[in-house]
């Protein structure tokens, strides 16, 4: 596998947490032996930090894709543009991960794209379930869970967390409604990683979900979790076990609220097993390891 050459495309502006999984899968093919070179948007996240950790990257342009997707093996795309551009200008076999829980559109144009695509990496059970209920056959849909490194357990100080952010799909006005209802406070967090390391509570609420890679990176913290119950989000949270899955209801989600800060014993032992759980699931290694698999099987 050491001679296969990766071509990588992602076309995302922001650091999100599909531009984490890229810049962990390529670090992990470089440790594994395997070249893999980027493709993304000049002055995007990924790019700069691809470009600092030593890994081959270049400016996405249509000129680099057509003569990149051309000699490399295979093209693996990260995104759904990432996806369109690769299906008309790669030559290789195209893996396409999927880490949306939206139905696949129906249409001519999207029917062509999807045919193209020689294997999907789903990122859940729920998003392989999406891609199968499109027409897509079983063999060209894996399962492979995002994985996120293991960090430090956190300080679990009286102090509750939610991704700061403006998709209307994410419950971000649901989260305000349901503290001011329970009469706590909720940090809308720009950086989790960072503010994970004190929080005794991630609340996470979607409207639709591939699977939640801040949820990962909570459990990762032994950080008990208070999550919507859709999409791929209880494949990586066990309610009452590793955290609370509720119902997309401000009632539902005040009482979870209030419980992780009036049981803090019992909070903390929810995120120990998340933990746990974590490690036995959804580590980087087994991401990279579940990735490397499917290139083999294509590459053979």
């Amino acid at each position: 596998m050491t001679s296969v050459w990766i071509l990588h495309v992602d076309t995302g502006r922001q650091m999100r947490g599909g531009q984490h999984q890229v810049l962990y899968l390529m670090r992990g093919l470089a440790a594994a032996g395997v070249r893999s070179t980027l493709l993304a948007p000049a002055g995007s996240p990924l790019l700069r930090a691809a470009s600092e950790a030593g890994l081959e990257a270049e400016k996405l342009s249509a000129a680099a894709l057509w003569k990149l997707a051309r000699r490399a093996d295979l093209v693996h795309a990260h995104t759904g543009r990432a996806h369109t551009l690769a299906a008309v200008f790669a030559r290789r076999p195209l893996v396409v991960s999927r880490r949306v829980a939206f139905a696949v559109r129906a249409g001519l144009a999207s029917r062509w794209k999807y045919r193209r695509a020689a294997h999907f990496l789903a990122v859940s059970r729920y998003v392989a379930e999406r891609l199968l209920q499109a027409g897509i056959p079983q063999q060209r849909v894996s399962v492979v869970y995002d994985g996120v490194p293991l960090g430090e357990p956190s300080r679990l100080e009286p102090f509750l967390v939610a991704p700061a952010t403006e998709d209307p799909r994410k419950g971000t006005r649901l989260v305000r409604e349901a503290a001011a209802m329970a009469r706590v406070e909720v940090h809308f967090s720009g950086n989790l990683e960072q503010d994970l390391t004190q929080a005794c509570g991630l609340v996470y609420l979607s409207e639709e979900e591939g699977l939640g890679s801040a949820v990962l990176l909570a459990m990762a913290r032994a950080v008990p979790v208070v999550a919507s119950a859709v999409g791929g989000l209880p494949e990586a949270v066990e309610d009452g076990r590793t955290g609370l899955l509720v119902g997309n209801s401000p009632e539902e989600v005040a009482a979870a609220m209030r419980w992780l800060l009036e049981e803090p014993a019992a909070a903390a032992e929810m995120g120990r097993y998340g933990r746990l759980r974590l490690q036995e699931r959804f580590t980087v290694e087994k991401m990279v390891q579940g990735t490397l698999e499917v290139y083999r099987r294509l590459a053979a």
